[in-house]
């Protein structure tokens, strides 16, 4: 172990050093914060719907998001899926609780906002963006954030996913005896 590196938390995790574990829980903590905002904030509006965004869809997703958004019923479907899907996934990353699987879903998620919306040069949308975006806006810097979270797991240091680790390690024994 070199010596700006600490023992891991929890067995099986990553040594990371106390700036790096606080840097990578920090993150997850606030994309799942954002997620649960979002999530929230579209079930608390009665008027909110994806069915204007899907509608100006651009690239390659275009003539599925068309149909969708020209199906009541679809709509409901993927506003439904959207909302609470939101929230599951930045509960999981807010509270550490299968971290990995609300880390895909999150990246998956972000993607298909990406793809239905690119901000490519030529393209143009009713609601205004928030900046001059060529390429990279922020649905792909958090899709990159989640993938980070993905490639360097702090969730066994501070997360529900660390106590069932925890709790799993010390049952582990008495059933090896049994």
């Amino acid at each position: 172990m070199t010596p700006n590196m600490e023992r891991s938390a929890s067995p099986g995790a990553p040594a990371y050093t106390g700036f790096q574990t606080s840097a990578l829980v920090a993150l997850r903590m606030l994309v799942g914060w954002h997620f649960l905002y979002e999530g929230i904030a579209k079930i608390t509006n009665p008027y909110w719907t994806s069915a204007g965004y899907l509608a100006e869809a651009k690239w390659f997703l275009k003539g599925l998001a068309l149909d969708v958004a020209a199906s009541p019923g679809a709509v409901t479907v993927v506003d439904y899926v959207n909302e609470y899907g939101l929230v599951l996934i930045g509960l999981g990353l807010l509270v550490g609780a299968l971290t990995r699987a609300a880390t895909i879903a999150g990246v998956v998620l972000l993607a298909l906002y990406y793809v239905v919306a690119p901000p490519f040069v030529g393209y143009t949308y009713t609601m205004p963006a928030e900046g001059s975006y060529v390429v990279v806006n922020k649905v792909l810097i958090e899709a990159v954030a989640l993938l980070v979270v993905l490639a360097f797991p702090a969730s066994r240091q501070f997360s529900l996913d660390a106590l069932f680790a925890k709790r799993a390690a010390s049952l582990a024994p008495q059933r090896a005896e049994a």
